[in-house]
């Protein structure tokens, strides 16, 4: 449930977006300057989450979390204001930063009860939820609903939730050991997780962020939550297979194959920025980019070094930069020579986990026989 609502509220700041640059009449670098203000706020919140999850159990921080995240939606509605506006985007980050890795940790711990892979289903129920709020989000634009109205109500349905779920989260998670953040040569193993992550944040960051102002400005569609909604709705569907998917093929095949995928979609999309063709090419970047952040996590829960929560933090930790570096850098590439050609950016995103992904699984290897 945890998983499902922090997509949802997700996905309805995310679907709005294009709501807030008319509201506010930002210009393609104005909107830039606005969404590095999550991956700052995210990366400032990186420490504490982490130092929560090793010092605490899991289930408070989550549950604390992910009502002032919720409470921080509406403040973004209801923001009368620029000063205001980022205020709450920066607090909407930083409580969705501790809540993620709490919920991350969560399901790590969980999968150590089960045989088969559980990992990628989370991540799916959490596209799953991202996929609700895209079509909620399209209803309430299509009514013609003001954001501030669609944000409170999207505010009391997942708090409400929250409450009747906090009872059920995993207690007594805390590792016993590997807690701690140990400075130095840094490990290779996290090291080549972090920058598939940093890769994979910032080409999955920046389509959340850019696909809905994609589809209203260059393909000029007025229900421009339609890139959205249909890019959430394959990375949903595609995460629920992903997991069996990579029983049958491996993951090192799954990181090529997703690469090439996001590649050929993004590259549909610019070549033919068109209604159906836009459509079909975020529907691919969906399924390429789907099983990459489930599969990475997986692989970091293994760590020897670490413990998953502290694991997870320092991997999200490269993912926040990619998020703190893409969405912006599409901003100001966009308001430099348009935003068709500043979704190239996507492509060389996209292609870059295949030479990682193959630089992590040789030193897998290499530890493996010392």
């Amino acid at each position: 449930m945890f998983f499902f609502l922090t997509g949802f509220c997700f996905a309805s700041w995310a679907s709005r977006i294009p709501s807030i640059k008319t509201n506010f009449d930002f210009n393609e670098a104005e909107l830039g300057n606005l969404l590095l203000v999550m991956p700052v706020s995210s990366l400032i919140g990186l420490p504490i989450s982490g130092w929560l999850v090793a010092r605490f159990n899991s289930r408070v921080p989550l549950f604390v979390s992910f009502v002032l995240f919720a409470i921080s939606l509406m403040g973004i509605g209801y923001a009368p204001g620029i000063e205001t506006l980022v205020i709450a985007v920066f607090m909407f980050s930083f409580m969705m930063r501790i809540s993620n890795i709490s919920v991350n940790t969560q399901s790590l711990v969980l999968q150590k009860e089960f045989e088969k892979k559980i990992i990628g289903s989370f991540h799916g129920i959490w596209s799953f939820g991202g996929l609700a709020g895209a079509l909620v989000s399209t209803l309430m634009v299509k009514w013609g609903v003001p954001m501030k109205e669609h944000f409170l109500y999207v505010t009391l349905f997942s708090i409400f939730l929250a409450i009747i779920s906090f009872p059920y989260l995993l207690r007594n998670d805390k590792a016993p050991a590997g807690n701690k953040l140990i400075l130095g040569k840094p490990d290779k193993f996290i090291l080549y997780l972090g920058l598939i992550i940093f890769f994979a944040a910032l080409c999955e960051g920046g389509m959340f962020d850019w696909s809905g102002v994609y589809f209203k400005e260059v393909v000029n569609e007025d229900l421009f939550t339609l890139g959205y909604l249909i890019f959430m709705t394959f990375m949903a569907l595609s995460r629920f297979f992903s997991d069996r998917l990579i029983e049958e093929i491996g993951m090192q095949n799954t990181y090529l194959i997703g690469a090439s995928i996001v590649a050929i979609g993004i590259t549909t999309a610019i070549v033919f920025p068109y209604f159906w063709p836009s459509l079909f090419g975020f529907s691919l970047v969906g399924i390429g980019v789907a099983a990459v952040f489930p599969m990475t996590f997986s692989l970091a829960g293994s760590s020897k070094k670490y413990s998953p929560g502290m694991a997870i933090s320092i991997i999200s930790t490269y993912g926040i930069v990619g998020m703190f570096i893409g969405p912006p850098l599409v901003g100001y590439l966009a308001h430099a020579l348009g935003l068709k050609y500043a979704f190239v950016l996507f492509i060389i995103s996209g292609l870059m986990l295949i030479p990682l992904s193959r630089l992590f699984f040789k030193e897998v290897q290499k530890q493996n026989l010392q």
